[in-house]
């Protein structure tokens, strides 16, 4: 799946990404990076509005599932189970969220448990990024139900 790709879907399915001008920057096995603008994110003080900062950064973590899975070739539904989010630094301009799994070694584990079971989770974690600085992180546990094999 290319970033292009990615971007459409997620303007397609999730209308919020649209809203708030979700970019994907890039792709790779390990990670997902979207970022974000500051204009219709911004809150009353002028900085990334904490709900805009913690939908990119679940929106690159469930990108993340999303493109590993669709690579997989597998389809299934993914939803958010729970999540925490840090904010560490205000964001007062445009942002980057980049997602990467908790531990890459739970990996085959899900698959295995998705293509027995048809229900998986796995915890992903995502980085808020602004001015070169972390300046958020999030920690999310995700379930994938059913598991059928596109390919």
């Amino acid at each position: 799946m290319s970033p292009d790709e990615l971007q459409q879907y997620l303007h397609d399915h999730i209308p919020l990404s649209r809203a708030m001008q979700i970019a994907v920057e890039n792709i790779s096995p390990e990670s997902v990076v979207l970022s974000a603008p500051l204009p219709p994110n911004i809150n009353h003080r002028n900085t990334l509005f904490g709900g805009s900062a913690s939908a990119v950064a679940i929106l690159a973590a469930w990108s993340l599932l999303h493109t590993r899975l669709n690579g997989e070739g597998i389809a299934s539904r993914m939803v958010i189970q729970r999540n925490t989010m840090s904010y560490d630094l205000p964001i007062d301009g445009a942002c980057t969220a980049v997602s990467f799994l908790a531990d890459s070694d739970e990996w085959p584990r899900f698959l295995r448990m998705l293509q027995r079971k048809g229900k998986a989770r796995i915890a992903v974690r995502a980085e808020l990024h602004f001015n070169g600085q972390a300046a958020g992180r999030l920690e999310g546990e995700f379930v994938a139900l059913g598991c059928k094999q596109t390919s």
